[in-house]
C-alpha cells in the first residue's frame, strides 16, 4: 500500500508530512513566496530525502490558503483539497493523542477549532498572532526577523514591562496570583531594555491567544487545548501558557511537530465528502 502526503500551503511557508500505516514521517518545511513553486519544491525535497518514487505515493492531500492555486494533479498523482479547519482539528487531535479538544492554530493570525473524534468545526479567530508579533517588533525594535526577536527575548524581564496584580493591590482578586498580568505594557519602565520589550510583545500575543482559548474551552466544556502552528515552537510558549493553566485549570498541550498539525490533519482525511478531487 502506498503512502499519503499532506501539504499545508501557507502564504510564506509550505509544510509537508507523510503518513504510512497511520504513522507520521519526515515532516519538513519550505519557504517561498509563490505557492505553486513552494508546493513542487517541498514535494520534490520530500521525495528525495525519503528516497521515494512517485509510484510510492497513493495520493496528495493539500490544504491552506495557497491550495486555491492548485487546480490540477501534482505530478499526475491523485490530488485532493481539504478544508483547512477540519485539517487543523484532526491534526491537533492526532498529534496530541486526544479524543476531544479545542485546537488553536497560531500562525500569522490565530484560528480556534473545536475537534471531537472525527468531527471538527471553526469556532472563530483573532488577528493577533505571529504577524502581530513581527509587526510590533518591527515598529518598536526595528527588528523584522522572527528568530532574532525570539532570541532577544530570552534575556527579557516582564517586571519592567507589564503591570501585575501585585503592582496595584495588596490583596488580589480571588483566584488571581500576584504575578497575574493586570495590563500588558502597563508599566513600561524607562530602564526597560530591548530584550524586555521583545519579551513583552511575545507575552502580549500569547496571553491574548491563551485567554481566548480559555473562553473557547469553557464555552465548549472542553478541558484540553492543543497549541499548533509556528508559534507553538517559540521557547517562551510553555512558561506563558503554564501560567494560564495554573490560573484557570485548562490543560494546554504542545505536541511534537505542532507546527505540522494542519498538514498532518490533511493527510489523515480519506477522499470523500471532506476532500475535493483536483483535475
Amino acid at each position: 500500500m502506498g503512502k499519503t502526503v499532506g501539504i499545508d500551503i501557507g502564504g510564506t511557508t509550505t509544510k509537508i508530512v507523510g503518513i504510512d500505516g497511520g504513522k507520521l514521517f519526515s515532516p519538513l518545511l519550505v519557504k517561498a513566496t509563490d505557492p505553486v513553486s513552494s508546493i513542487y519544491g517541498a514535494f520534490g525535497k520530500f521525495l528525495t530525502e525519503n528516497k521515494l518514487q512517485l509510484s510510492n505515493i497513493d495520493r496528495i492531500m493539500v490544504t491552506g490558503v495557497g491550495s486555491t492555486f492548485i487546480n490540477e494533479r501534482i505530478f499526475s498523482i491523485p490530488t485532493y483539497k481539504v478544508d483547512e479547519f477540519v485539517a487543523i482539528g484532526l491534526g491537533g487531535l492526532f498529534l496530541s493523542d486526544l479524543e476531544r479538544a479545542v485546537i488553536v492554530s497560531m500562525g500569522t493570525g490565530t484560528a480556534y477549532v473545536m475537534a471531537d473524534g472525527e468531527e471538527a468545526y471553526h469556532m472563530g479567530g483573532t488577528g493577533v498572532g505571529g504577524g502581530t508579533l513581527v509587526g510590533l517588533a518591527n515598529r518598536m525594535l526595528n527588528i523584522r526577523n522572527f528568530n532574532d526577536i525570539i532570541e532577544m527575548a530570552k534575556d527579557g524581564d516582564l517586571t519592567h514591562i507589564d503591570l501585575t496584580i501585585a503592582d496595584i493591590t495588596r490583596d488580589g482578586p480571588a483566584g488571581l496570583t500576584k504575578e497575574t498580568t493586570a495590563s500588558n505594557f502597563g508599566k513600561m519602565l524607562d530602564l526597560a531594555t530591548n530584550a524586555d520589550v521583545a519579551l513583552g510583545i511575545i507575552n502580549l500575543v500569547f496571553q491574548t491567544i491563551g485567554m481566548m482559548a480559555v473562553f473557547a474551552s469553557r464555552n465548549e466544556q472542553a478541558k484540553d487545548v492543543v497549541l499548533t502552528g509556528n508559534l507553538a515552537t517559540v521557547p517562551q510558549t510553555s512558561q506563558i501558557f503554564q501560567g494560564l493553566t495554573d490560573l484557570f485549570g485548562i490543560n494546554f498541550h504542545i505536541p511534537d511537530h505542532a507546527e505540522y498539525a494542519t498538514a498532518t490533519g490533511a493527510s489523515l482525511i480519506s477522499p470523500g465528502h471532506r476532500a475535493k478531487k483536483v483535475g
